[in-house]
C-alpha cells in the first residue's frame, strides 16, 4: 500500500546497560527522531544489580522506554553454558549467540537500521568492522564512531548530563554487563583478578562451573588456564576516568543542536 512504502525504517539503538550504548542512542534520536528509534536491549539475566537503575535514569534522559528481548532456549547464560557443555572459544561464547544474536534476529526487520554502542577505541574499531563483515546485509551504524568518541568520553557524557553512571565503571570494570558471573569471553587474567577481588563469591562459582564444564577461561603467558589457577595477588584492572576532549563536546553539541529536540 502507499502508506507502507512511505514508512521509515525502524532505528533499532542496542542498548546494554552500559554508557557508551545510550550515548549513541541519543545521538541516533538527534538524528532521525524520537518517533522512529526504538531503544532495545537484550535480558541475559546476567547484569549488576545496579544496572536496572541506570537503565531507568538513562531512559528518563532518553524519553524512551526500553524494549526487552528474552531467549526462548534458555533461562540464564548459566542454564545455556550447562546445556551447551561449553562457556566461550576462540569464535565467541554460546550466551551471546543464543541469548543476544538470536533474539535480535527474530525481532530485526530487513529494512531496519541498526544502531550500536561501539566506541572510537582500537578493540571496538576491530569489534565493529567484524560485525559489518558478518552481517553485511543489515545496515548499521556506530555513531561514537562516526563522531570520534572513545570510552572515557562516553562516561564524561553520561556524567555531564546529569547521570549516575553504572558502579561498575568506579569499580574497574571496563563495561557494566555480565557481573553476575563475570564475561566468559575475557580471558585478561587482571579482569578476573579483579572479579574476583570485587565478587569473591562469584568468582568461587564461576570456578567451580568452569571446571565442572571444562572451561578455561584465563589465559597467561600464552596458555588458557582454569580460573583457580589464577595466582593471588594477581594485579587487577584500573578504573577508566571520564574524559571528555573537544570531539566529546562536538558530539554533545549534536545532541543539543537537533532539529528533532
Amino acid at each position: 500500500s502507499p502508506a507502507m512504502r512511505d514508512e521509515k525504517p525502524r532505528v533499532l539503538a542496542w542498548v546494554s546497560g552500559g554508557a557508551a550504548s545510550v550515548v549513541a542512542a541519543k545521538l541516533a534520536i538527534a538524528k532521525y527522531g524520537n518517533d522512529r528509534v526504538l531503544l532495545v536491549r537484550c535480558e541475559t539475566g546476567n547484569e549488576d544489580e545496579d544496572n536496572a537503575r541506570f537503565e531507568r535514569d538513562a531512559s528518563a534522559w532518553l524519553g524512551k522506554e526500553t524494549t526487552i528481548l528474552k531467549a526462548e532456549k534458555f533461562d540464564s547464560v548459566v542454564d545455556c553454558w550447562i546445556k551447551r557443555k561449553f562457556m566461550a572459544g576462540p569464535k565467541g561464547a554460546p550466551c551471546t549467540t543464543h541469548m543476544k544474536v538470536e533474539p535480535r534476529l527474530a525481532f530485526q526487520h530487513p529494512t531496519d537500521i541498526h544502531v550500536f554502542g561501539y566506541t572510537e577505541d582500537r578493540a571496538d574499531l576491530t569489534r565493529f568492522e567484524k560485525l559489518r563483515e558478518t552481517y553485511f546485509e543489515l545496515t548499521v551504524e556506530a555513531p561514537l564512531i562516526e563522531t570520534r568518541v572513545s570510552k572515557a568520553a562516553a562516561l564524561a557524557i553520561v556524567e555531564r548530563a546529569g547521570l549516575v553512571l553504572p558502579r561498575s565503571y568506579a569499580m574497574g570494570f571496563p563495561n557494566a554487563n555480565c557481573l553476575q558471573t563475570g564475561c566468559v569471553k575475557a580471558t585478561s587474567p587482571d579482569y578476573w583478578s579483579l572479579f574476583r577481588a570485587r565478587f569473591p563469591e562469584r568468582f568461587e562459582r564461576m570456578a567451580g562451573l568452569s571446571r565442572q564444564i571444562g572451561a578455561r577461561l584465563v589465559r597467561i603467558d600464552d596458555e588458557r588456564r582454569f580460573l583457580d589457577e589464577l595466582p593471588e595477588g594477581w594485579p587487577m584492572l584500573s578504573p577508566l576516568a571520564p574524559s571528555c576532549d573537544f570531539l566529546c563536546a562536538i558530539a554533545e553539541s549534536e545532541m543539543k543542536d537537533s532539529p528533532h529536540d
